[in-house]
């Protein structure tokens, strides 16, 4: 180990006697120093055959566990590093003094975790890691680690973006006018949270819940307002976001229109979705004790369906029960008609049969599909040569290679979708061939 990086380390956890579990909040800046003796050198060599090599020598070689884990949360790759050093030098420039920061920012964060702490006892000892990224993520986690993607979360309002596409910069400019730097201790007290939650399940309402009990809970550590602009424009507009989210909460597709995207939704403002859950928090939070409430929202199980609805009811958030939404969702989502092969839903077609097309009871979007094998797998499942929307988009046609006596499947899954995202109904298709 060089002793730069023992130095680094060593700066760069506040030694206090204050602590956390009974340890001090440990704080890694090394990934930040190497990627910029990288980045310089990578500059000073003409050698273009020669960047890689030194990325990877002076940088990702050299990787903390952090960097490690935030290259493996956002799938971000050696060559990503690279176009990014070589196409924005005037982004890295600008960004560059406000990296150099984080050594001096053990103190601030120790006194974030400690008023943590405060509002929740039970606070577990978690590492925070200011890392260099490629522009996926300002922070995140990955079990008790806080991986801080330093490129977004020191930004600033003086942050150069101009480099960027023209179709990225609208957004990067709404980010960087946020000044995420001036935030940065609220930030790594909401990823502090989440590594004391259990992970969420794969959908939204759990997500929003998820993020928001984390969101919730660093603010009223930490007594300041959220850094989100969705927070303030939730409470807003509540009831046009409520009313949006009751009817997109069951959608399988829209992730990015509530949560971790650009503003690709209606309202124009992104992660809405940390509203949703902030709200139902805080409602929760005035039914009962503060300190239970807080104990209890971040120890929500949400692998359990009765947990995670006793809390959405007790928060009284919704117009609904969840029964009524979903039941509401599935009356309206679009669903297959019938297959013009297959008339008054006969389920044996000779084997000379070149198509199979799905009639839909709405018009879908004519760009999204999905079909999977059945339960008797790729066995059952037929040679598919082409495949084609007719011109209205209600219908979708699969060419096909058929094989006589056979039994056959396809699962055409909730992939399909119409243009606002309602998605498909699944449905299996099963037939056999005659000769």
């Amino acid at each position: 180990m060089r002793l730069r990086f023992i130095f680094m380390v060593l700066i760069c956890i506040r030694l206090s006697p204050v602590t956390v579990a009974q340890q001090p909040v440990q704080i890694y800046t090394a990934d930040i120093h190497h990627f910029w003796d990288a980045y310089d050198k990578i500059w000073s060599t003409p050698d273009t055959s020669l960047h890689m090599q030194i990325l990877d020598s002076l940088f990702l070689s050299k990787a903390t566990p952090g960097l490690t884990a935030i290259r493996e949360r956002r799938n971000y790759t050696a060559q990503e590093y690279l176009n990014a050093i070589r196409n924005y030098p005037k982004f890295w420039t600008s960004i560059r003094p406000n990296t150099l920061k984080a050594d001096a920012l053990g103190t601030e964060l120790q006194h974030g975790v400690e008023a943590l702490k405060k509002v929740y006892p039970d606070l577990r000892p978690a590492s925070i890691y200011f890392t260099i990224g490629v522009f996926r993520t300002n922070g995140t986690t990955l079990d008790s680690m806080i991986l801080i993607g330093s490129e977004l979360a020191m930004a600033d309002s003086l942050t150069d973006y101009s480099e960027f596409p023209e179709a990225e910069q609208s957004a990067r400019s709404a980010f960087f006018k946020t000044n995420p730097l001036h935030d940065l201790v609220l930030l790594n007290v909401h990823e502090y949270v989440h590594t004391q939650q259990n992970p969420p399940v794969d959908n939204l309402l759990s997500y929003v819940i998820f993020e928001g009990v984390a969101e919730f809970v660093s603010t009223y550590a930490m007594q300041l307002p959220s850094a989100s602009p969705a927070i303030a424009f939730g409470k807003a507009h509540a009831q046009q976001v409520r009313l949006a989210f009751e009817r997109e909460m069951y959608y399988y597709n829209n992730y990015p229109k509530w949560l971790w995207s650009n503003a690709d939704n209606e309202f124009g403002i992104r992660d809405l979705g940390y509203y949703i859950g902030y709200q139902m928090c805080e409602n929760y939070m005035q039914s009962m004790d503060a300190a239970d409430a807080i104990k209890y929202m971040i120890n929500l199980d949400y692998t359990q369906d009765a947990q995670i609805g006793a809390f959405v009811s007790q928060s009284a958030f919704f117009s609904q029960s969840l029964d009524s939404l979903y039941s509401a969702f599935q009356d309206r989502r679009p669903f297959i008609l019938g297959f013009e092969e297959f008339p008054s839903g006969a389920s044996r077609v000779p084997s000379q049969t070149q198509t199979i097309t799905a009639v839909f009871s709405v018009p879908l979007n004519g760009l999204n599909t999905g079909i999977d094998y059945g339960p008797l797998g790729a066995a059952a499942f037929p040679k598919v040569t082409d495949r084609y929307w007719n011109a209205d988009n209600t219908s979708w046609t699969l060419v096909v290679e058929l094989e006589p006596n056979k039994a056959y499947q396809l699962q055409f899954s909730n992939n399909f979708r119409t243009s606002d995202g309602l998605p498909l109904k699944p449905f299996l298709l099963e037939f056999s061939t005659v000769e």
